[in-house]
């Protein structure tokens, strides 16, 4: 087998005639960012593919299983690169792989795109590389796993789009070597490792017709800089001006959280992995990844499957937010696709059959929090040209009234309400004071994962600033679903709380509305594992400034849903605008509390 060293060279050799080729022709102009982003905003949903060598031993190794995600099985079980090889190599043979299925499968579901592993960070490449033997025609399957899905999705109508990995635990010119990889070290390799990169990169831009995204991964080790960023999008865009390139192609990426900071860095939106950004990013395109179960690749052990309904219900959270939901399958050795996971995606593709213009080519909610009863997607006039604004209402929690509220927005409802599915409801929209109320839409929901209601109202929303305001007591009650959060902070449903508390600069405030100055004796509802909790910070704000600093021990708890209600002291709020803000001041452990909400008592 040919030596990945001189795959190097064969890359330096290719990357020369491109540069030369380059000289003569000039590389076409790269599409406006709108118009490349607007499939991909329409779409809103779109299948991972996680598919390579370990897919065959399903997170094992030498019959004993490894611990962590399946695709990760190199580093989890710290295997020589050339023993990984040389032991999995021989055994990778889907027989049983049939791009047309995996292609329905993904269309079936509702799905816009689909995304796979062209490289992950194993090295082992799905198709037919001109520069590596370490690739699928070494196998005894020897056929072109890209070719063949790239055209199965195309005829499907969706879009064809390559996850590629900048980390590459195989080649010998990568760095930083795992610890436990004796080859020699060559400290000046790394640059000959990009030009062999850039050349698979070129192979799979130039071979397949158009694709959707490039989705980067692996760029967080610190021999990938911006330079190297820069330089990489620079040679995929020339390629194909019309392609999607993620945040990951650059440096500087916050973890799991998904978004870069510098607005220098390259990319064309940001990449949430297993989360969802509890207020979205407004202004910024977005795509949460996320697996069904606990891997990425295929590991048979792994049962934790998510039910249909979490994933309906995220779908309809991410699109709510304005981001698109990229949900992982991970294909057996065999190179089918898992029944857990295809039964589940049925299900969800049932649910896009009648809710799926609810979904696809829809906006963010115009409103600033999130309903008791569910979420809301959009579909303005300017995409279609409509003189109405169409809401959709996806509803997770049916009201025992048969009424839904809207509160908050000014336009007046316009034409008809409909039950997606239920063509024989007749619903309708009616104004009491600031709050749109639909009503007459019966006593059982028409889905138990998400029934959606459709109303259309006048013009472009107009929908009021959310305030937290004194009910009728003059209490004040600030929950964790009314909070606007930063950082780490996700709001859970299980226990309706603010959750992965992970970081002291992570925050969670409720913006107050009151008519006059008042004094209030607050509490807090929250749950702490034993290891965890400590000293809460609880700031009031007016106009940027604090006003009444407050800082208050929690003590652990017996779990994260052991909830009890605590006082955290006396608080003055200002007459008009104002804010609380609470931060963990220490924390005890990886995480800090479950928050389920504060409440505000005035004093007598």
């Amino acid at each position: 087998m040919r030596t990945t060293i001189a795959a190097s060279a064969a890359a330096v050799v290719a990357a020369s005639m491109l540069a030369a080729s380059s000289a003569v022709n000039a590389p076409p102009a790269v599409l406006p960012r709108d118009q490349r982003m607007r499939w991909w905003r329409d779409a809103r949903f779109g299948m991972f593919i996680h598919f390579g060598l370990y897919s065959a031993p399903g997170g094992t190794w030498d019959g004993k299983p490894v611990g962590g995600v399946g695709e990760w099985l190199l580093l989890n079980a710290r295997i020589d690169p050339i023993a990984y090889e040389k032991a999995l190599v021989p055994q990778f043979n889907p027989v049983k792989f049939d791009a047309g299925e995996w292609a329905r499968i993904a269309k079936d579901a509702g799905m816009g795109y689909v995304v796979i592993t062209t490289k992950h960070h194993d090295g082992f490449a799905l198709w037919d590389s001109a520069v590596s033997d370490y690739d699928v025609m070494a196998t005894p399957f020897r056929r072109d796993i890209m070719r063949e899905l790239s055209d199965a999705v195309r005829a499907e109508g969706l879009r064809m789009c390559w996850y590629h990995s900048i980390m590459d635990w195989h080649h010998p010119d990568y760095q930083p070597r795992r610890e436990w990889d004796r080859r020699p070290v060559d400290p000046q390799s790394f640059p000959r490792y990009v030009d062999y990169m850039h050349a698979q990169l070129r192979e799979l831009l130039t071979r397949y017709g158009d694709i959707g995204i490039l989705w980067f991964d692996g760029e967080w080790e610190g021999t990938w800089n911006h330079d190297w960023g820069k330089k990489t999008d620079d040679l995929v865009r020339s390629l194909q001006p019309g392609i999607i390139v993620n945040n990951r192609v650059d440096s500087g990426r916050a973890g799991m959280e998904g978004f870069t900071a510098d607005e220098h860095a390259r990319g064309d939106y940001g990449t949430p992995e297993q989360t969802i950004p509890p207020n979205g990013m407004p202004g910024k395109d977005w795509e949460t990844c996320m697996t069904m179960n606990d891997t990425w690749g295929y590991k048979s052990a792994d049962g934790n499957w998510k039910s249909a309904q979490t994933m309906i219900r995220m779908l309809c959270d991410i699109a709510s937010k304005g981001g698109n939901f990229l949900l992982n399958v991970g294909p057996k050795g065999d190179g089918t696709i898992p029944e857990e996971s295809v039964a589940r995606l049925r299900r969800i593709g049932e649910w896009m059959k009648v809710n799926g213009e609810a979904i696809h080519g829809t906006q963010a909610s115009p409103f600033p929090r999130k309903f008791p009863w569910g979420r809301v997607t959009t579909k303005h006039p300017f995409r279609s040209g409509a003189q109405a604004t169409t809401l959709y209402l996806h509803v997770f929690e049916w009201p025992a009234s048969g009424s839904i509220r809207l509160d908050g927005i000014s336009n007046e409802p316009a034409g008809t309400v409909r039950v997606l599915g239920a063509p024989a409801r007749t619903p309708a929209a009616h104004r009491e004071g600031s709050a749109i109320v639909i009503d007459g839409i019966g006593s059982a929901a028409v889905d138990g994962d998400c029934t959606v209601i459709a109303v259309d109202i006048a013009g472009v929303p107009a929908v009021e600033p959310f305030r937290v305001r004194p009910a009728a007591d003059g209490t004040i009650a600030c929950t964790a679903a009314d909070a606007v959060v930063t950082g780490s902070i996700q709001y859970e449903d299980r226990f309706a709380n603010l959750g992965w508390w992970r970081d002291l600069a992570s925050s969670a405030s409720w913006p107050i509305e009151l008519p006059e100055r008042r004094t209030f004796d607050a509490t807090i509802e929250y749950a702490a594992d034993s290891c965890c909790a400590g000293d809460l910070s609880v700031s009031v704000m007016q106009d940027g400034k604090e006003l009444f600093p407050g800082r208050v021990q929690l003590q652990p708890r017996a779990g994260w849903g052991d909830f009890a209600t605590v006082p955290i002291g006396r608080y003055v709020l200002p007459a008009g605008r104002s804010e609380i803000k609470v931060k963990a001041a220490s924390k005890n452990g990886d995480s800090f509390v479950n928050l389920r909400r504060i409440d505000l008592k005035p004093v007598r």
